[in-house]
C-alpha cells in the first residue's frame, strides 16, 4: 500500500514542481512527472536518513516535493550540458 501511495503523492508532485520550477524543460511534462514520481522515493529515502519517517513509512508530500524539485534541478543541469 505504502508503493501505491508513494505513486499517487509522486504523480501530484510532478505536476507541482513543474508548476514551482517554470521554463523550458527538456522532455516536457511527462518527463517531469515520472521526476516525480522519484522525486517522492528520494523523499522517502531522505526522510528515513535524516530520521523524519521510520522504516516501511512513505515520505510526506512535502518531502516528495523537496525530492521532485532536487532531481529536477539535476535533470535540468545534465540535459543542458548535453545539449551545447
Amino acid at each position: 500500500m505504502h508503493l501505491i501511495w508513494t505513486l499517487i503523492i509522486g504523480l501530484i508532485v510532478g505536476a507541482l514542481a513543474k508548476l514551482l520550477m517554470p521554463g523550458k524543460d527538456p522532455g516536457g511534462i511527462v518527463v517531469t512527472i515520472i521526476l516525480g514520481i522519484a522525486g517522492a522515493f528520494v523523499g522517502t529515502f531522505i526522510g528515513r536518513a535524516l530520521g523524519f519517517y521510520r522504516e516501511g513509512a512513505s515520505a510526506g508530500f512535502i518531502m516528495s516535493l523537496i525530492g521532485a524539485i532536487i532531481l529536477l534541478l539535476i535533470y535540468r543541469l545534465f540535459r543542458r550540458k548535453a545539449t551545447t
